[in-house]
């Protein structure tokens, strides 16, 4: 992970999160939702990965009471298993911990392994089950929390 910078996300980097969302999502988020994430939602914290020419990945999280509802983390498919998606959580893990956050959770797909093993490297744990919470394919979520 050679000269990737995690910073806060904000409205110019835009573009290249739109780019990371379509290529890792299904049903990606509209460029108005991310754009209102991202510059008025006031309980978002949205973190991206950046090299000197382009943001490679972000992730966000809603902070609300003592909890913090991780929304997404993606990573551009050209820069995946470099530890970008580890540099993400572990930012928005400090975030949680310095906003005194003392819950945080997720949904995942079920059959998204690969995020499910990088959740539970960070202390996640399956917590329940959503039914048929994905609109595309009707696959159930695992619902995973962690203790800050």
């Amino acid at each position: 992970m050679n000269n990737i910078d995690i910073i806060r996300a904000c409205e110019a980097h835009i573009d290249d999160i739109m780019i990371i969302e379509n290529l890792s999502f299904k049903i990606p988020w509209s460029r108005q939702s991310m754009i209102e994430e991202i510059t008025k939602n006031e309980f978002a914290i949205y973190m991206c990965a950046k090299t000197s020419t382009q943001t490679v990945g972000y992730a966000g999280m809603w902070h609300i009471c003592d909890e913090g509802h991780i929304t997404n983390i993606a990573v551009h498919p050209e820069f995946r298993g470099s530890g970008i998606g580890s540099a993400l959580m572990e930012s928005l893990i400090n975030l949680a911990e310095d906003a005194g956050i003392r819950d945080l959770t997720l949904e995942v797909r079920k059959s998204d392994i690969a995020a499910q093993a990088l959740y539970r490297k960070y202390g996640f744990k399956d917590e329940g089950i959503r039914k048929g919470y994905y609109a595309d394919n009707n696959e159930d979520a695992i619902i995973m929390w962690k203790k800050v």
